[in-house]
């Protein structure tokens, strides 16, 4: 018997909830928004293109059950949160210490690249919540696999468009904070953003408890 896909409807809801979770702020967005201020929209592509495959990839691994993995040792996943607010604090203090746009101290940082920004969606969790909610809401049980492959692979594509708006929007401001007081206000702004981020990360109880 062939796999049954996802409804044209169930498909359109679940798009629908991929472009206002992907175009929401969250973590992701945030540091988007701070490259393209930074290092303009070329130099903020592999960034954006990592956010996108590395949660199409934590999605798929969801869907083929890492998911049921953390329930069983919920040790791992509590690891895994902490593991991630380190790294979410290294990164604000990397936003909150980059120099002026077309200074040396601006010149010498480097975006974050493809497989940083893939790895970082591990440890971020709002695409934790995404990749659950999209797994436990829009995904049949009947060819469950290839509905999970679908559904990956459709939110890679809502998501990419969606977090590329956050770089073009950053970029855009480029032009407004050539003034290196007006830009460090910026970026320690954007880190602050990142760091209050971590409350859901440490604080809220998560899906695998």
């Amino acid at each position: 018997m062939p796999a049954m896909l996802a409804s044209a409807d169930l498909l359109t809801a679940f798009v629908l909830f991929a472009f206002v979770s992907s175009i929401t702020p969250g973590p992701n967005n945030t540091m988007l928004l701070a490259s393209g201020v930074n290092f303009g929209v070329r130099r903020s592509i592999p960034h954006a293109m990592g956010i996108s495959v590395g949660f199409m990839v934590l999605v798929l691994a969801v869907g083929l059950g890492l998911g049921e993995v953390f329930k069983a040792w919920p040790t791992l996943y509590t690891v895994l949160r902490y593991a991630g607010a380190a790294y979410l604090l290294y990164l604000a203090w990397k936003i909150a210490t980059s120099g002026p746009v077309g200074t040396a101290s601006s010149s010498a940082r480097k975006p974050l690249g493809f497989w940083g920004a893939a790895a970082f969606q591990w440890v971020n969790p709002k695409a934790w919540v995404m990749a659950v909610g999209a797994i436990t809401t829009y995904t049949p049980t009947q060819g469950y696999v290839a509905n999970v492959i679908v559904i990956a692979a459709l939110f890679a594509l809502v998501n990419l468009p969606s977090v590329g708006v956050w770089v073009m929007f950053g970029s855009a401001l480029r032009k407004l904070l050539q003034n290196p007081r007006w830009l460090m206000l910026f970026n320690v702004l954007m880190a602050l953003l990142l760091v209050i981020s971590l409350y859901p990360l440490l604080f809220v109880e998560s899906a695998f408890s």
